[in-house]
């Protein structure tokens, strides 16, 4: 099952970068955002007063607080530069490949932050998947030209606003149902995106197909899928494993890309792959063998496994 969840997480999140792409054609970053979040704001909301009334018992008004927060660093923040790169001209791979240091730096930080322990087999992972990164994104961006320098550098406030979002979730002692982080991460992207398309003339929405083609690819796979994955598995799983899977995402869209926008694709991207493909596997499995090794110890079992006691 968390093989399973681990994939479509994957395919999921890659999405967003494909549908980012995608809408980037029609209208700016800021309208794209904009009707993604608007709509879905609107059906969580319903979901949540009608369906999902009981999720919200016993939270306080910090606890919604601190989720409003996560989301303005984990949507709102993240996707507004992936969207800006990508409309500045950035591939959808290249993109994605600069966000594959986002692990590193969660893994770095894991320690010190969750006390979480990182054995040396996951640092090994962690650092084979960063060099497969930097495979595929010294080879992805040879092959673009026309692009400004520091368009390649928006990425990277992204990747830190994520990674932040991570650590302040791990760091909360309330367990936040995924109906309620949802209703509340959406609720906030749809208020500051919506400001900032109407301060900046950009609320209209284009009449092309394409743009409401993508808003739909965005909404189903990127956020209900893709980012609803993130948190649930994070809460299962910690945060070394669910940011490990993070390093699939620039392979996985480069292929993508590759195949609906003709990116460039070639053996060093695919040496990239390969190399991210066996990162996840090492991680996976010192992860499993440490749980297996301390099961019977109560105290480190909870060590291994920071999100879901201090979430």
């Amino acid at each position: 099952m968390n093989l399973l969840l681990s994939i479509v997480f994957v395919l999921c999140w890659s999405s967003g970068f494909i549908g980012a792409k995608l809408g980037a054609g029609s209208a700016s970053a800021v309208t794209i955002l904009m009707w993604r979040f608007l709509p879905l704001t609107i059906i969580l909301i319903v979901v949540a007063v009608t369906v999902a009334r009981a999720s919200w018992r016993g939270l306080t008004l910090r606890d919604v607080a601190r989720q409003a927060m996560i989301g303005m660093l984990s949507q709102s923040g993240y996707l507004l530069t992936v969207y800006y790169a990508i409309q500045l001209g950035v591939s959808s791979g290249t993109t994605a490949l600069i966000d594959g240091v986002q692990p590193l730096v969660a893994g770095a930080l894991a320690g010190p932050l969750l006390r979480q322990y990182v054995s040396r087999k996951q640092w090994l992972g962690l650092s084979l998947g960063v060099s497969g990164v930097a495979i595929v994104t010294t080879a992805d961006a040879a092959a673009r030209t026309g692009v400004a320098w520091w368009a390649y550098l928006v990425p990277f406030l992204g990747m830190f606003s994520l990674v932040a979002a991570t650590f302040l979730e791990g760091r909360s002692r309330t367990r936040v149902a995924p109906a309620v982080s949802m209703t509340v991460h959406s609720t906030t992207s749809a208020i500051i995106f919506t400001a900032l398309a109407v301060s900046t003339g950009a609320a209209k929405p284009p009449a092309e197909l394409s743009f409401w083609a993508a808003v739909s690819w965005l909404v189903a796979f990127s956020t209900l899928g893709g980012y609803g994955l993130y948190w649930l598995i994070l809460r299962r799983s910690g945060v070394t494993k669910v940011n490990t899977l993070m390093f699939l995402m620039a392979p996985v869209t480069a292929v993508w890309g590759a195949l609906m926008f003709g990116e460039p694709f070639g053996p060093q991207t695919a040496l990239g792959l390969t190399i991210g493909l066996a990162a996840v596997v090492i991680v996976h499995r010192a992860d499993t063998s440490s749980t297996t090794v301390h099961a019977g110890n109560a105290d480190t079992a909870e060590t291994t496994r920071p999100a879901e006691r201090c979430a």
